[in-house]
């Protein structure tokens, strides 16, 4: 065929028309795009670990509309970010703020920090939930007060995105609230009608849009829960696409052990699996961490699908009352507390616990009982001192006037440990607190500095002192990997088509404030914040906005 002039005009059209474009630079009719955002000028860290580099990210409604060079774009909001880092929106894989959004849904400690979804659900979740188990659960609030609306942990998500909130969140079903709801706070095996009644809240929550199984091993009624017991959950979980996650069994004397159960879980579920903030308690057992590591990494060779998340801190946090030995708190708070009105037990509980040993320091953060406040602040040991008894009655003489509430942090860990943990790729992070604000009801009491700073924390001390990795590993370690670990819906990328949860902040001066001693203060150095494109945090400041959606599992129809 002979071809003419004619001929190959088609073609070279055709040849013309294959040629890239930037994205998003032109609109109809080679006209420039508009966009409602554009970061102009910034460094992009895209969460994948790869190499930063110099573009524009334009956002329209919800979405990343287009990411490249958009010099000729027009937005109602331009924002220059020449010398500051553009991100995805940071995750937490381990957040504590099921109450605090209900009493504040801007979550200023954490959106201060990038951090733009929150995942709940560490062993306790809020739903399933019965008759008895909302009683007890407005029986039990402390400062934070609210109504309750819903039953189902699906519901009660909605519902934080009904009434409003900064950050995106998304929700495991708490191993220990599903054996509640059935058992009720017995410490004894399920039977087999029970299990079957437990396995079908499972898999209602999953098909609602659970992300997984939530266990934390270490607390009643979770400690009761048997191996066997959480394989055949996480079987149904994982069915449905799900994850699960634990607080250990134990993170001292019997860590090796109790990450061997972790492992086997997942294998025999056939369940991707995460240990919540990877640690080795007592300094007798810091030594145990590369063992732990080492076993991690030989479960991935062999194919399992395990990774952790960390706070990076050497001080862990939660109630007083966790000092005391599982089986007093069968049948709950109320029943722990009558066992330690009874002389007779008391001395069993005492005695158990002298034999274990109190540990490391313990700093009091938080009570309910109004009468106690002014401890706040000060060591078990120096209020023993000052009441003139040893830890352990000291100890429990407190469990008794605050009800079992009192809230503390206690000194257990290793620097060096924490280091070795971030060396690792397979590592995330996890606030392990709630998101909270320095102001209202949030500051009648301490708290530990992981609420206002983990995050700002990695950046700070580990990437631009420490040297640990640089920052795009640091992106990625707490937005791509995440986001992949737990199959969420076109997140943790900055990526055109992806939900513009976008965070620009300076690596220069990005660090956390707070200390143990001064714990509410907000980080510094994140610029702005979007959330679904809506801006929550300009100039450093919060804006008010409350676009956060609830985010759901692979197992929801239609998510």
């Amino acid at each position: 065929m002979k071809l003419t002039f004619a001929s190959i005009i088609p073609i070279i059209l055709l040849s013309l028309a294959a040629l890239p474009i930037p994205a998003g630079a032109f609109g109809a009719a080679d006209q420039p795009a508009r966009f409602d955002v554009i970061i102009r000028n910034g460094t992009l860290y895209d969460g994948s670990g790869g190499a930063p580099v110099r573009a524009d990210v334009g956002i329209r409604g919800d979405m990343i509309a287009a990411v490249g060079d958009l010099g000729t774009g027009h937005a109602t909001t331009i924002i220059d970010a020449k010398g500051l880092a553009v991100a995805p929106g940071f995750i937490n894989m381990l957040s504590w703020s099921t109450a605090s959004l209900l009493v504040d849904g801007r979550s200023q400690s954490e959106i201060r920090q990038g951090v733009t979804t929150q995942i709940l659900g560490e062993g306790q979740s809020m739903g399933p939930l019965n008759d008895d188990m909302k009683k007890r659960m407005l029986a039990s609030q402390g400062d934070m007060k609210f109504d309750i609306h819903w039953t189902s942990l699906a519901e009660y998500l909605a519902h934080l995105e009904k009434t409003g909130v900064s950050p995106n969140v998304a929700s495991f079903i708490g191993s220990g609230t599903i054996r509640e709801n059935v058992i009720g706070l017995a410490n004894r095996n399920a039977t087999a009608p029970e299990m079957n009644r437990m396995l079908d809240l499972v898999r209602r929550e999953m098909e609602d849009g659970a992300l997984g199984i939530g266990s934390s091993l270490i607390y009643a009624p979770d400690a009761y829960s048997t191996t066997q017991e959480l394989i055949e959950m996480c079987r149904v979980a994982a069915g449905y696409g799900g994850m699960y996650i634990s607080h250990v069994r134990n993170e001292g004397s019997t860590l090796v052990e109790a990450i061997a159960e972790f492992i086997r879980i997942s294998r025999d579920a056939g369940i991707p699996a995460e240990i919540y903030h990877l640690k080795a308690g007592g300094e007798s057992n810091w030594g145990k961490m590369d063992r732990v590591i080492s076993m991690v990494n030989g479960a991935r060779a062999e194919g399992l699908r395990i990774t952790a998340n960390v706070y990076l801190y050497t001080a862990s946090s939660n109630r007083l009352a966790s000092r005391v030995p599982a089986w007093a708190h069968e049948g709950g708070n109320d029943a722990l507390l009558a066992r330690l009105g009874d002389p007779a037990t008391r001395r069993k509980i005492s005695s158990e616990m002298r034999r274990r040993g109190m540990g490391s320091k313990t700093l009091l953060i938080g009570f309910d009982s109004e009468s106690l406040k002014p401890l706040v602040g000060k060591t078990l040991q120096e209020v023993a001192r000052m009441r003139g008894k040893d830890q352990v009655e000291t100890l429990l003489d407190l469990v008794l006037e605050d009800r079992a509430r009192t809230r503390v942090v206690s000194f257990s860990m290793s620097e060096d440990n924490i280091r070795k943990q971030l060396h690792q790729p397979w590592v995330s992070l996890g606030s392990d607190a709630a998101s909270i604000s320095a102001e209202g009801v949030f500051i009648k009491s301490s708290t530990h500095p992981r609420a206002y700073g983990n995050f700002a924390r990695l950046f700070g001390k580990y990437v631009r002192d420490e040297k640990i990795m640089p920052v795009q590993e640091a992106v990625r370690r707490v937005t791509g990997l995440p986001a992949s670990n737990l199959h969420l819906d076109r997140r943790g990328s900055l990526r055109e088509g992806f939900f513009a949860d976008v965070v620009v902040f300076d690596p220069q001066t990005f660090s956390d404030v707070a200390t143990y001693d001064n714990p509410h203060r907000y980080a510094v150095g994140m610029k702005h914040v979007f959330v679904n494109g809506a801006q929550v945090l300009k100039d450093g400041d919060h804006t008010g906005a409350k676009p956060g959606r609830a985010l759901w599992g692979q197992g929801k129809k239609g998510r």
